[in-house]
């Protein structure tokens, strides 16, 4: 039951999050304000609610040309016999009928995370598909993708005691926005001159390389004064 309320909590603070956001953008230039596009995203924002959007009644107050939002207000009215009034609860069936309710519990834990554990495997890293045609090619295939599950569950432990708990693709798509740039100029003598930096890292990349111990600039050797230099040299030459 509390497992069913926690849920719904995160959904309607999602749904509440997303109609304050629509709310806030009318006063700012640049948004959305016209009052049908308003109404296709509050329907998205319904659809992930996962039913819960059902609870609120949103009113758009329209402008003096009707076809432009003035405000947005909403208030919520829980409907009876739904998940938010009544949640429902969970029942576990086994056939070990000499365990008690700990461990139950703990061996039913234990089996959603090894099912977390395969799909982890078949997606984010690659397990599956498969396309070697040799034994010895596909058993190696299987070892480095266990070995990269243990290394990312490794990176996710020492995140989730910073706080940080999102998945491993979150965290990659989080860390791919950040590059290495390479700079090329030609010299007089035909020969090219290269400066490589890395972009500086965003809020949410510096906060991951912190709880690791990690350099936010990832090999960060051209610096400030290295390349002052160079380009000092490359105006003498």
């Amino acid at each position: 039951m509390r497992k069913e309320q926690a849920i719904a909590e995160h959904l309607i603070g999602r749904f509440e999050a997303g109609l304050e956001k629509l709310a806030a953008g009318l006063a700012r230039p640049g948004t959305t304000k016209r009052i049908d596009k308003l109404w296709e995203r509050i329907g998205r924002l319904k659809e992930k609610s996962r039913g819960l959007g059902a609870h609120y009644h949103i009113e758009i107050d329209p402008d003096d040309s009707g076809e432009r939002a003035r405000a947005i207000r909403w208030q919520r009215l829980a409907v009876e016999g739904s998940v938010v009034t009544e949640p429902s609860g969970y029942c576990l069936r086994s056939n070990e009928t000499g365990w008690d309710e700990e461990a139950m519990w703990c061996t039913y834990i234990m089996l959603t995370d090894l099912e977390a554990v395969f799909r982890s495997l078949k997606s984010e890293l690659g397990l599956r598909p498969i396309f070697h045609h040799k034994e010895e090619r596909a058993e190696g295939h299987l070892f480095i993708t266990v070995l990269a599950y243990q290394l990312a569950q490794l990176i996710r432990h020492q995140l989730a005691g910073h706080g940080i708990h999102e998945r491993w693709c979150t965290l990659r798509d989080t860390l791919a926005g950040q590059c290495r740039v390479t700079v090329i100029f030609n010299r007089p003598d035909g020969r090219a001159l290269h400066v490589r930096k890395a972009t500086r890292a965003e809020p949410d990349q510096a906060r991951i390389y912190q709880a690791l111990g990690a350099d936010s600039g990832p090999g960060r050797r051209a610096e400030n004064d290295r390349v002052s230099s160079l380009a000092y040299r490359m105006n003498a030459m």
